[in-house]
């Protein structure tokens, strides 16, 4: 299998948390954007697989749907004290997302960096020299 080398990057922002993440397919794009903020919020941290949660959102387009993926990941920490450690499965059919995600108790764990939401700001998800791109800017 021919292995993407860079699954996400970090870009310079004024004030926030900017990152592109790439992939060979849109699910790919998908998961790495998870990854790079579940870097964010963790710091690197290993994450126990503890548990596991279902993931299932929708979207009106890539965008809606890249943003209400990753709003789940901050609902979980903040609602339900349940931070990620990682994404077992994920596949995109029909405007749905579906991912099984492992993780555990994110009040077991100390983090500093506070990630207060995913904004749609310079957000896009599109298809660029045969592979998927993805940039979001988070709110820290």
């Amino acid at each position: 299998m021919n292995k993407l080398k860079i699954k996400y990057k970090f870009l310079e922002h004024m004030a926030d948390v900017k990152f592109q993440a790439f992939g060979k397919n849109k699910e790919e794009a998908f998961l790495n954007s998870a990854l790079a903020l579940m870097e964010v919020v963790t710091e690197k941290v290993k994450i126990q697989d503890i548990s596991k949660r279902k993931i299932r959102v929708g979207g009106e387009d890539d965008v809606s749907l890249l943003y209400a993926f990753l709003e789940e990941f901050l609902y979980l920490l903040d609602a339900e004290d349940f931070v990620v450690g990682k994404i077992e499965s994920l596949e995109i059919k029909d405007g749905t997302l579906s991912a099984m995600v492992l993780g555990d108790t994110a009040s077991k764990y100390k983090f500093s960096n506070d990630v207060k939401a995913i904004t749609y700001n310079e957000m896009f998800v599109r298809e660029e020299n045969e592979k998927w791109v993805a940039q979001v800017v988070l709110d820290v």
